[in-house]
This record gives C-alpha cells, structure tokens and sequence, in this order.
C-alpha cells in the first residue's frame, strides 16, 4: 500500500515536472520577454560562468578567429552569423542593419555621433560608409564593452574614422563642441539606454549641436521602446518624422526604427 503511494507520488512529479519544462519551453519560444529573460539573464550567467568570460569576450574571441582582418563586411557577417545562431546580442542586427546602411548614405554625413557602442557593430557598418576625412564619435559607458569594441573596430580596419569615447552621454554631450571640436552633427544614431533618448536628443539641441538637415535615427522603438522619445519627437514641429517597421534583431518580433530630420528653430 505504501509502495503504491510512494510510486504514484514519484510518477506524478516527474509528470508534473516534465508538464512545467514544456510550459516554459513554449513560454520562452512564444513570449519576447520570457526569451529575452531566458537568454541575457539565465543562459548567459550559466555559460559566463562556465567559460570563465562574457558573452563580449566571446563574440571578440569569434571575430578574431574567423573574420578577414581589415574587411568590414567580414567582421559584420562573422557577429551576425554567432549572435544569430549561438548567442543573441544587442547589435542592431542585419536586417535593421540595412536601414541603418540606407540612411547613412543619403546623408552622407561628415560627422556622426552614435550613443551605444556596445561590441562595435553598427559603429563599424556606419564608419565603412563614411566618406574620407568624415568621422564618427561613439559614446560608450561601459568599460569592458569600449575596450571590446576598440578591439573589433581595428579588426575591422576602420579605426582611423571612429573615436570611442568612455562615459556616460549626458556628460560628454555637452563637452562634443570644445573638447572634441564638433560644430554640428550631421548624422546621430540612438541605440543606448532607451530612456536616455529623449533627454540626449533635447541636450543635443541645448548644446547646438543640431543643424538644418541633421539626422536623428533612433533603434528599437517598439521594442523593448523608447515612449517618451517617441512622444517627444513625433510632436516636436522642429523634426519631421518617419517610422521604419522592421523586426527586433536575429529575431521575428516585430520592432521598428524612427527616423528623425531636424528642421531648425523658428
């Protein structure tokens, strides 16, 4: 009797426990956040832990290993090919990669400011676009990421256009004229802390840094979102707005990016 008893509590947990592995296996497969949780939370501590370095390190150790030294293309397709099929990572990713590409070359900027280096990447699709003597400034607070991205920039081979700057964007914002001799930007791509987009963008202005015809192109405003700049953007009669739907990066969740032209003070 008592046998019987034990035997159906062990049946009925392994029933139950196999019944809860199925439910966040669908859970993670049908829901962003429950997969965003899965993957930058517990799948990369576990495998951070066991290899002993970040997921940065690694997506640099993959770089090193397999792209062309000095070909942008290659440092590109060899992140996109690891953070699509081993590890996701926050690059703006190849699909939304090619708005990015689109818009730099209509503006043709001569000199670029991004904010979010992260490992590099779009610094490196932007600055293999840049024409001679342009150059772009990228904001990255995160020391361990800056001295990544310094890494596979050089890889890369367009070091000599990209300068990384170490800190936080409301404090070297307003050093961008005298510190770093910036008149105006040309082109400003947001792609850092989402709510830090609409305060940069009005500190951008604040400072002067903006010109007629300066570009303000801004990542993933669906999702994870960027409510207040959006907000803030879309009802500024000094830009003139456009939304291009895309997905979220390696991923089929659906994201978009804004476009922004400033069309100066009254």
């Amino acid at each position: 009797m008592i046998e019987n008893y034990i035997v159906t509590i062990l049946v009925s947990f392994v029933i139950g426990s196999i019944l809860v592995v199925v439910a966040l296996v669908k859970l993670v497969k049908t829901n962003i956040h429950a997969t965003m949780f899965w993957n930058e939370i517990v799948l990369e501590k576990i495998t951070n832990f066991v290899m002993d370095q970040s997921k940065e390190q690694r997506i640099l150790n993959t770089v090193s290993y397999n792209a062309i030294k000095g070909n942008p293309e290659s440092v590109l397709d060899c992140i996109d090919k690891y953070c699509s099929k081993s590890e996701w990572a926050m690059n703006v990713g190849d699909e939304k990669g090619l708005i990015l590409d689109k818009i730099v070359e209509e503006t043709n900027p001569s000199v670029v400011l991004e904010l979010g280096t992260y490992c590099g990447y779009s610094a490196i699709r932007i600055a293999r676009l840049l024409k001679p003597k342009a150059r772009l400034l990228t904001i990255e607070f995160n020391p361990e990421f800056a001295s990544i991205a310094k890494e596979i920039i050089e890889i890369a081979g367009v070091n000599d256009k990209v300068t990384i700057l170490e800190g936080h964007s409301e404090d070297i914002i307003p050093q961008l004229k005298k510190k770093y001799e910036v008149e105006k930007l040309d082109f400003v791509f947001l792609d850092h802390w989402k709510e830090r987009y609409a305060p940069d963008t009005i500190l951008l202005e604040e400072c002067g840094l903006l010109r007629k015809g300066s570009v303000l192109l801004a990542d993933n405003i669906i999702y994870p979102g960027a409510p207040e700049f959006i907000k803030y953007i879309r009802n500024n009669k000094h830009f003139e707005c456009t939304t291009f739907l895309s997905h979220l990066e390696y991923m089929k969740v659906e994201d978009a990016m804004e476009k922004a032209v400033y069309l100066g003070p009254e």
